[in-house]
């Protein structure tokens, strides 16, 4: 693991999710940029002293070195934005495959330099679009590409948020500094960060890219550096439309990613606040209710299911299957045989290279008083 150390969020919340089927194990880490924390974040996690890195240049280098059977197989990146190129380059370069926390690199530039050196080595490259690891979203993706919804005409995806309402970045507050600051998170602040998510989930489900978009981004809060608050229309290919709003200044507002898609025979409705429900919805008949668990789901939502019925689902498990999914490829690769579908559903290097392209152009057009802008693909 690269990042992650005392102090650090999402570190946590990927080392839970990778240790959840118990087929992945932490073995050393550079998990800050200051020696000495890495060192004690790495004693924290009970890592052996030896392994535990003051740098990520460092570590890439003795692991290489280590006999096959002790070196590491794959590298976490946690970091902020500005050093997920950087990590990721350095491990494939070097024979290590990389699970990268999103949006995948910087700029749109090193996402696809990074796919390049992807396809070059033949390894994999995996990305924490957390939220497509639902069962449910699954499910929801699933009905789509049956055609029961008919041909998709509309695309609703929100993702409010409310911690950025006021300027925290100015208190020291670790999570938010990083993300307001343009040299560390990119030309995105909330766009980077929830927008991504959000046009992440809305591809996924559908399975429709976005070609263009007219995005207005407003920071709200005095001061602040990068977008807090984005509303932005949607075209999609195949002449589906879609209207996507990120925020991190709705007050009140947790983490209320909401999906809606309307199809010509129907239509169905998601919220992660509330993950284990999919609601689905027709024109000539009552509305259904999907659950987590339940038999009549298909392959792919049972294979994301941990529990019976009843016993909630949420964050880390979702989180957990994207790990799971990933250890399973590399020991596909290591058995000598190709993954099986359900093996290989996690967001690659062309859902970050998507995401790139999404921030670069509703950057480009808020920066044109929402001018229609194509995604630079």
């Amino acid at each position: 693991m690269v990042g992650g150390g005392r102090g650090a969020f999402i570190g946590g919340v990927h080392r839970h999710a990778a240790a959840l089927d118990g087929r992945i194990e932490l073995v050393c880490g550079a998990l800050s940029a200051d020696s000495d924390k890495s060192k004690l974040s790495g004693a924290d996690l009970c890592l052996e002293p030896a392994r535990c890195y003051g740098s990520f240049e460092e570590m890439i280098a003795v692991e290489k070195a280590l006999p096959s059977s002790v070196r590491m197989d794959f590298v976490s990146i946690v970091t902020p934005n500005h050093l997920h190129f950087p990590v990721a380059k350095l491990a494939l370069e070097n024979g290590f495959h990389v699970l990268s926390d999103k949006p995948a690199t910087f700029n749109l530039a090193e996402a696809r330099e990074l796919g390049a050196l992807v396809k070059k080595t033949g390894l994999l490259y995996g990305l924490t679009h957390n939220y497509t690891g639902y069962p449910l979203v699954k499910e929801a993706r699933d009905l789509v590409r049956s055609g029961r919804l008919g041909k998709i005409r509309k695309v609703v995806v929100e993702y409010p948020q409310g911690w950025l309402a006021t300027r925290i970045e100015a208190s020291g507050q670790k999570q938010a500094a990083w993300r307001t600051d343009p040299a560390r998170s990119g030309a995105g602040g909330c766009v980077g960060d929830i927008g991504t998510h959000a046009e992440n989930l809305a591809e996924y489900v559908t399975s429709l890219k976005i070609s263009e978009l007219a995005a207005d981004l407003t920071s709200f809060v005095e001061g602040r550096l990068l977008d807090d608050d984005a509303n932005i229309l949607l075209r999609f290919e195949g002449g589906a439309k879609g209207v996507l709003h990120c925020s991190q200044i709705s007050v009140g507002e947790e983490n209320n990613l909401n999906l809606r898609v309307y199809g010509t025979k129907g239509g169905l409705e998601w919220h992660q606040c509330e993950p284990n429900t999919l609601r689905v919805k027709w024109d000539d008949q009552p509305a259904q209710i999907y659950r987590t668990g339940s038999p009549y789901l298909g392959a792919n939502a049972a294979a994301a299911t941990r529990t019976p019925p009843g016993h909630p689902e949420g964050y880390l498990e979702a989180f957990a299957n994207i790990y799971r999914n990933f250890a399973a490829c590399i020991a596909a690769g290591a058995e000598g045989r190709a993954p099986t579908g359900i093996e290989n559903d996690y967001p690659k290097i062309e859902d970050g290279m998507r995401g790139m392209a999404f921030i670069e152009a509703v950057v480009a057009s808020g920066k044109a008083n929402a001018a229609w802008t194509p995604l630079p693909v």
